[in-house]
């Protein structure tokens, strides 16, 4: 939902950064990850500042797309590369997240880390399988920006909790809104 409403606006405030980047947008796209997977072993012990490295972390994520059209190396590859790195990304985020709420003793947590881990990789399968049956299915409450963000607010925030219950219910509530899209679509298609 907010890639969608940002998109054009943040190409336009990146494009002059993107421009001048000396690297791929694979290279910023793997580089991205791996400082992903820094936050989220800061993540597991510290919450606040593990927040704040998941959001500086979403950076790479818009920057990666941003260098590829500046510099016109759009790619479908580019595009894959970047969807697998970024479910592994969200794995490591929910299971940083499990890790804390572990040891904190806090079960409900954790059962609301994973959870919230199973609806976001709900949202982006009903999306990859509607893309292959033919359908676009890329809309919905819950996708992968709104998802970050929420983590980082309720980690630096102290409200972790309250954050896993929203996560909980709005990715799954996603899933379903993705699922009765693609049903609608499909069957105007005759399928």
């Amino acid at each position: 939902m907010l890639g969608k409403k940002l998109g054009g606006s943040l190409d336009r405030l990146f494009a002059p950064l993107a421009l001048h980047v000396p690297f791929t947008p694979n290279v910023v796209t793997i580089a991205g990850f791996i400082f992903t997977i820094f936050a989220c072993s800061v993540l597991s012990s510290d919450l606040v500042t593990g927040g704040i490295l998941v959001l500086t972390a979403g950076f790479f994520d818009m920057l990666d797309g941003a260098v590829a059209r500046a510099k016109n190396m759009v790619s479908s590859y580019g595009a894959y590369l970047d969807s697998v790195l970024d479910r592994y990304a969200d794995a490591g985020i929910m299971l940083a997240v499990f890790w804390n709420m572990f040891s904190r003793g806090n079960t409900a947590g954790m059962l609301l880390a994973l959870a919230s881990l199973s609806g976001s990789f709900l949202v982006s399968y009903a999306r990859a399988r509607a893309e292959g049956l033919g359908v676009s299915c890329s809309h919905g409450l819950m996708e992968r920006p709104e998802r970050i963000i929420l983590v980082a607010v309720g980690a630096v925030s102290g409200h972790m909790i309250p954050v896993l219950w929203v996560m909980t219910i709005l990715t799954h509530f996603t899933v379903i809104q993705r699922i009765l899209h693609t049903r609608k679509q499909l069957y105007r298609k005759g399928n």
